[in-house]
């Protein structure tokens, strides 16, 4: 019996076939992509919680 032969994922950035060396992405240039969306905060994660509001107790 043969295994069912896996077919690799595109790069998530560009949609070319991912690189074995920069897996996931296709290139180092896709990865620094990737990095920098994160570090710019462009993904995030939903979450159902709501963000908690700074203290109000000097206002009146």
């Amino acid at each position: 019996m043969t295994e069912p032969e896996i077919k690799p994922k595109p790069c998530p950035i560009c949609g070319k076939p991912a690189q074995p060396e920069y897996r996931p992405f296709c290139s180092a240039r896709c990865a620094d992509v990737d990095l920098h969306r994160w570090l710019g905060e462009v993904y995030r994660v939903e979450t159902p919680e709501t963000p908690e509001r700074p203290d109000r107790g000097d206002e009146e």
